[in-house]
């Protein structure tokens, strides 16, 4: 299945099951919590992991529906600006955008 199919899969799904459809912010507080459920998973037990993954995943695509986004078309443009992007090390050694090179 194709990223936009599952987008649309993802929505079918909510909206037959009865599911939210309409309260993006609960929606945000939805996918949030499923970043801390992987988390978990990924602390405790790795078997559940992947399943954590998808339903982030799943949320996601739910999320970009409701607003009208193409999180396939998002994610292309993204990883574009990404491929040039420059990075610089800041003084806690961690990787930030370089803004001169942008």
């Amino acid at each position: 299945m194709e990223l936009e199919e599952m987008q649309k899969a993802a929505w079918e799904n909510k909206v037959e099951k009865g599911f939210n459809t309409t309260n993006v912010e609960k929606e945000f507080c939805y996918l949030t919590s499923e970043v801390g459920e992987a988390y978990m998973a990924y602390l405790r037990d790795k078997d559940g992991l992947g399943s954590e993954l998808a339903d982030i995943g799943i949320y996601l695509l739910g999320l970009a529906e409701m607003l009208g986004y193409s999180l396939k078309d998002e994610i292309e443009k993204k990883m574009a600006i990404n491929k040039n992007r420059k990075y610089k090390l800041n003084e806690y050694g961690v990787l930030i955008k370089d803004e001169k090179k942008d």
